[in-house]
């Protein structure tokens, strides 16, 4: 249930109207947008006498019950969208935001390369993967703490914000100097690490899992934001089908749905979706036309000798040129790259 609050009330009655529900046992979610503020009950609401609440509650507009599963997240509760400011990067409505780096860091002199080459091009954020979930237990397993360490100093260097996916919540300490942690797709809905990140006070990017549902992706990101963390981004990232020529298979429409449903961003991972290189820039463009809020693309110096997804991952000319062509695309969008 979502109470619109009139305009200008003073912030010690929406205090007190916060306090008097949390004290019946309610839990709640205040959010204010440009448009409008609101409160969001979460518990058993169906004894609310909603239109009671209204007519004798002074600071009230008007109320609506929300049928979906997920509250919190609901687009009914902030409708003007959320905005997520990390560093000098902004993810949200109006914005196009790229987040580019490899599947893994290397070594220091690699991620300080591309993370320079990147953001002349124009991202935002640097990714790099310190801790991999493989499929295989003899693949590439990351440099792991060493890689953090490797991230830390690109930062440093290019002052780029970093991301990176967290394993378990037994990691949470070593993401402290992480700007965005990552919950990637095989851990969508390992729901003791998704209520550890929501104890955080930093952005996680949550990925779609490889066979889950849109609103199952919307309940994981519900775990996160009724646990205190509203700074949620979140990332199809391509599911699995019946279709073997590519990866995965890019949901699009998700991207669309998403938008209507929360009022989250979203973002897409091209990379990850086609495992193809050349698949990359079409479905990248393709993704800023739908209304993605941005990318995460894998950028690699040497993709040849890449230790991990090299063959879905541009080298830095490829990722340069691609960005030109999103800047053109963008203006025409009317959204901020």
């Amino acid at each position: 249930m979502v109470f619109i609050l009139n305009p200008n009330v003073p912030k010690e009655k929406i205090d007190k109207f916060i306090s008097d529900w949390e004290q019946k046992g309610f839990s709640t979610i205040y959010s204010v947008g440009t448009e409008h503020t609101a409160v969001c009950l979460i518990g058993n609401t169906a004894e609310v006498d909603m239109d009671h609440i209204v007519q004798t509650n002074e600071i009230v507009s008007y109320g609506k019950r929300i049928t979906e599963q997920y509250k919190a997240v609901n687009r009914s509760v902030h409708e003007g969208g959320t905005i997520i400011r990390v560093g000098s990067a902004v993810v949200g409505e109006g914005y196009f935001t790229v987040i580019s780096g490899p599947c893994s860091v290397e070594s220091k002199e690699q991620i300080c390369e591309i993370a320079r080459s990147v953001k002349d091009s124009g991202a935002k954020i640097l990714r790099g993967g310190a801790f991999k979930p493989r499929t295989s237990p003899y693949a590439f397993q990351g440099k792991q703490e060493e890689g953090l360490e490797m991230l830390r100093i690109a930062k440093k260097e290019t002052g780029l914000p970093v991301v990176s996916e967290i394993m378990n919540q037994t990691q949470i300490d070593l993401f402290e100097d992480i700007d965005i942690v990552q919950v990637g797709a095989r851990n969508m809905q390992n729901f003791d690490l998704l209520k550890a990140v929501g104890a955080l006070k930093k952005p996680v990017l949550l990925k779609r899992g490889l066979a889950n549902t849109i609103e199952e992706l919307l309940m994981s990101a519900e775990y996160i934001v009724s646990a205190g963390n509203n700074q949620v981004i979140l990332c199809e990232r391509g599911i699995r089908t019946f279709e073997t020529m590519t990866r995965n298979t890019l949901d699009l429409s998700a991207v669309v749905i998403l938008k209507q449903k929360s009022h989250l961003p979203v973002i897409a991972d091209p990379s990850h979706a086609a495992g193809i290189r050349s698949l990359v820039a079409p479905l990248s463009k393709a993704a800023l036309a739908v209304g993605a809020d941005g990318l995460m693309i894998e950028t690699h110096n040497d993709p040849a000798k890449a230790l991990c997804d090299g063959a879905q991952s541009l080298d830095l000319k490829q990722f340069h040129n691609l960005m030109e062509e999103l800047k053109i695309r963008a203006a025409v969008e009317k959204k901020e790259m």
